[in-house]
């Protein structure tokens, strides 16, 4: 009997293989297949080193990359009726929200947050779709009127990050309803000559493409990113028709005319800078390693007037 072989090595394996070792500390990229680790895509703002696949993203890791030095002050959002009509499938409405937030870590599907990109003073909002899908409810109508409203009062240009996989059924009708809701918000914006820029990003789908996500002075979206309102596979069993290739794909649009242009995340805070301030009247932005702004009392907001017509 060798002890070495039978015993110790068994017991270093034994004492070796109990350390924890911290989940999530490897991505893979669902294009080309890379593992990731999740420092080094958490820096490139989860956006693939290898193919520039674009990964989802959190609205508040959005926003860290997006304003000057990562700061920002949330908008508050009214809180709308808990569960307007008792829906229950295989759960209850109320159990799949507190499951969501739970993930998310988020209180639902959009965040409104103020502060500046270029020191130029902004109103920013972002869908999250791992939240129920970015499922436009009650909530997301009253984050897009908050955010209007913030932004006319400080006269500050509004910029949108759509991620939706449509309207949320849990709240049948009152869910529709945000559509013209959000409508009559972006036209508030429009009244008061304030800029409205809209980043599609992957998906950008059905109510929320019909609404607030297409009323934007400029579309910008991100590569390869999924915009429609209905989908490939129900337009392909409908029409029975083989659809072009990349349809109603981000590049597929911008060919045909329903985009601005499309932009890497990587390179979205830099076009953002210079897109608001040329709308604003203001001069070019200094580009480089600019120091992050001092926090400043919230009692007094600085606003930036947009240029005469």
């Amino acid at each position: 009997m060798n002890w070495i072989n039978n015993y110790v090595r068994p017991r270093i394996n034994s004492i070796f293989s109990r350390r924890e070792v911290p989940e999530n500390l490897w991505s893979k990229c669902s294009e080309c297949g890379t593992m990731l680790f999740h420092r080094e895509l958490s820096e490139n703002l989860n956006v693939c080193t290898q193919c520039q696949h674009h990964m989802g993203i959190s609205p508040r890791q959005r926003f860290e990359g997006l304003f000057d030095g990562g700061i920002f002050v949330e908008v508050e959002v009214p809180a709308p009726i808990n569960d307007p009509l008792y829906f229950r499938d295989h759960k209850k409405y109320p159990d799949r929200l507190k499951a969501a937030q739970k993930i998310t870590r988020e209180t639902e599907a959009m965040l409104v947050a103020e502060g500046h990109i270029g020191r130029t003073p902004i109103v920013a909002a972002a869908q999250d779709f791992s939240f129920m899908g970015g499922s436009m409810g009650m909530y997301v109508g009253n984050a897009i009127i908050a955010a209007a409203e913030r932004a006319v009062n400080l006269k500050r240009p509004l910029i949108l990050f759509s991620a939706a996989g449509g309207a949320r059924m849990q709240e049948g009708i009152l869910s529709l309803m945000q559509m013209p809701r959000s409508t009559v918000a972006i036209q508030m914006l429009k009244e008061a000559s304030l800029p409205y820029i809209v980043v599609l990003t992957h998906p950008t789908t059905g109510g929320v493409t019909a609404s607030y996500a297409m009323l934007g002075d400029i579309h910008i979206a991100e590569p390869n990113a999924l915009i429609c309102f209905a989908g490939p596979r129900v337009i392909e069993q409908t029409i029975r028709e083989k659809l072009p290739e990349g349809f109603q794909r981000a590049e597929y649009l911008l060919d045909h005319g329903m985009l601005d242009m499309v932009v890497s995340r990587l390179k979205m805070r830099d076009e953002l800078v210079k897109i608001v301030r040329l709308l604003l009247g203001l001069s070019p932005a200094v580009m480089g390693d600019l120091p992050s702004p001092v926090p400043q009392d919230h009692g007094e907001e600085q606003t930036i007037s947009p240029s005469p017509e």
